[in-house]
C-alpha cells in the first residue's frame, strides 16, 4: 500500500526483462527469481526486496520497504528473455556456469528450459574469445538493430506483456573511445549504423539503441561505450526513456567505493592502491584479451579517483609516491589487474593492497582479500536495476538515472559539461534514497555536501 501521494504509473500488467547473454550471471538471477517467487530461495542482497527507507520525521518518522514508498514490479510479474551467441537455454546454462547447484536449479527446470535465447547482435572482433553460433549473419549494423526491434515487439506480443526492460549481462566488448563525428548525436550515429560503420558502432548500440526505440529503459552491466554517449542521451530523451550504466559493481569495486571514503574521511594519506583480481568463468576468458581487458580496466580506475581527489587534498594525495617515471609518480599510483585462472570458474578473488600514510608522514598498509561469487553479488543487482529501471520509467524518469549510480563501478554522467561521477557508496545510497522518497511523494531530506 502506498502511504503517501504518488504521480507514478502503477506496476499493472506483466513486465518482460530481455537480458543480452545467458551465461553465469543472468542464469543465476533468473533461477533466483524463480525460486523466490515459489518460496524456496531467499533474494538475499537486493535493495528493492529487503532495503528499508525512512520517510518523514519526528513523530512521522517511519521506515519503509521501496513497495511501501512507491509502486514496484511484483517478482510474479516477470517474464524472462534473452539473446545469446550459444543457443543452450537458461537450464542448460545454469548447469553448465557451475554457480547453483543442482538441487536449487531442478525445482524451476521446467520455466528454465522455456527461455531459450535469440539470435544473438554480435561481432567477432568485439569479443574474440566467443565462438558462439545463435548469432545473426551478413546483417549490417542497421539490419541487426532493425532485428532487435522486431525481436523485442513479438517477445512483448508472444507473453501479453506491458512493459518491457533490457538488460546488457553479456561479456565486455573491446574498448571504443568516445568519437565525437560519430557520437556527438544522434543524427550522426544513425547515419553510421546506416554506413554500416563497424569500428565506431559497437554491437551493444544497437541493442541500446533498439530497446530505447521500443519504449524500453536500457541498463548496460558491462564497462562498454554504449549508452554513456551524447547520441544515446539525445534518443533516451527524446523516447522518455531511462537508461542505466555501467559495469554493475559487485566485488572489489564495491569495497574500494566502501572502504576509500574511509580514507578520506579520517583524512588520511594515500600512496598507492593495487587491486589484483582472478577470475575462471567466461567473463575471465573474455577479459583475458587485452583489448577487452582495457574496457573494464577504464571502468574500474575510475573510481577511486574521484573520491580521493589531489586536486582537493593534495597534502594527502598528491605527494610524490615514487614510481618508474622520471622523478616519481605525482599523486597516489593505481593499478587495477584481472587474471583468468580457470580452475576458480565464477569464485572470484580479489586482492588488494594500499599504502597508506598518517601522522608526520609515517607509512601503514592495508591488505583485502574478497573471496567472492561473481554471479552471486551480481544476480540481486540485476534485479534491482530492473525494478528501479521500471520505476523511473512509470515515474517519467528519461535519460541518465544518476540514483542508480549505488549498483554501478563507472557511473554514467554528463562529461561534456564537466560533470564529475559520484562514486563514494555512502553519497550514492543517498541518492538512491532520495530518489525513492521524491517519487513516493516525499521530500527528499539527506543533501550529499
Amino acid at each position: 500500500m502506498i502511504m503517501n501521494k504518488t504521480n507514478v504509473k502503477p506496476a499493472d500488467g506483466k513486465l518482460g526483462v530481455l537480458v543480452v547473454g545467458l551465461g553465469a550471471v543472468s542464469s543465476t538471477f533468473m533461477t533466483g527469481v524463480l525460486m523466490a517467487r515459489k518460496g524456496l530461495a531467499k533474494p538475499v542482497g537486493s535493495m528493492t526486496q529487503y532495503d528499508k527507507i525512512r520517510v518523514g520525521k519526528g513523530a512521522d518518522k517511519k521506515y519503509l520497504k521501496y513497495e511501501d514508498i512507491v509502486p514496484m514490479a511484483k517478482l510474479d510479474d516477470i517474464v524472462f528473455g534473452a539473446w545469446d551467441v550459444y543457443p543452450a537455454n537458461a537450464y542448460q546454462s545454469a548447469m553448465y556456469a557451475e554457480v547453483l547447484q543442482e538441487k536449487d536449479i531442478n525445482p524451476v527446470k521446467d520455466e528454465l528450459e522455456a527461455i531459450k535465447p535469440m539470435k544473438a547482435a554480435f561481432d567477432h572482433n568485439y569479443a574474440k574469445r566467443l565462438n558462439g553460433d545463435n548469432i545473426m549473419t551478413d546483417k549490417t549494423r542497421w539490419e541487426m538493430v532493425e532485428q532487435l526491434r522486431e525481436d523485442i515487439r513479438n517477445f512483448k506480443k508472444e507473453n501479453n506483456l506491458d512493459r518491457v526492460v533490457v538488460l546488457w549481462a553479456a561479456s565486455t566488448e573491446v574498448y571504443v573511445p568516445v568519437d565525437e563525428k560519430t557520437h556527438g548525436t544522434l543524427e550522426a550515429l544513425e547515419a553510421a549504423m546506416k554506413a554500416d560503420d563497424k569500428e565506431h558502432i559497437a554491437p551493444s548500440m544497437c541493442y541500446a539503441y533498439a530497446a530505447l526505440k521500443e519504449g524500453a529503459p536500457f541498463i548496460m552491466g558491462a564497462p562498454n561505450t554504449t549508452v554513456d554517449i551524447p547520441a544515446m542521451w539525445e534518443l533516451s530523451e527524446q523516447t522518455g526513456m531511462p537508461i542505466a550504466g555501467k559495469d554493475f559493481k559487485t566485488g572489489q569495486t564495491l569495497v574500494k567505493s566502501g572502504f576509500a571514503p574511509i580514507i578520506g574521511t579520517r583524512c588520511l594519506g594515500l600512496n598507492g592502491w593495487f587491486s589484483t583480481n582472478i577470475l575462471g568463468n567466461r567473463d575471465g576468458l573474455v577479459l583475458d584479451e587485452p583489448a577487452n581487458f582495457r574496457t573494464k580496466e577504464v571502468s574500474k580506475l575510475s573510481t577511486l579517483e574521484s573520491i580521493l581527489v589531489p586536486e582537493e587534498q593534495p597534502d594527502l594525495y598528491n605527494a610524490n609516491c615514487g614510481g618508474a617515471e622520471e622523478g616519481g609518480h605525482q599523486g597516489y599510483y593505481h593499478k587495477v589487474r584481472i587474471n583468468y585462472y580457470p580452475p576458480r570458474n565464477d569464485s572470484k578473488e580479489g586482492w588488494d593492497n594500499i599504502d597508506i600514510f598518517g601522522w608526520m608522514g609515517y607509512p601503514m598498509q592495508i591488505k583485502i582479500n574478497f573471496l567472492c561469487r561473481d554471479s552471486i553479488l551480481a544476480a540481486p543487482l540485476c534485479l534491482d536495476l530492473v525494478l528501479l529501471s521500471d520505476l523511473a520509467a512509470r515515474a517519467g524518469r528519461s535519460g541518465i538515472q544518476r540514483f542508480l549510480s549505488f549498483f554501478l563501478k563507472s557511473p554514467m554522467h554528463d562529461y561534456t559539461k564537466g560533470e564529475v561521477p559520484v562514486n563514494h557508496l555512502f553519497q550514492q545510497y543517498t541518492m538512491l534514497k532520495n530518489a525513492i522518497r521524491e517519487m513516493g511523494g516525499y521530500e527528499a531530506d539527506e543533501e550529499i555536501d
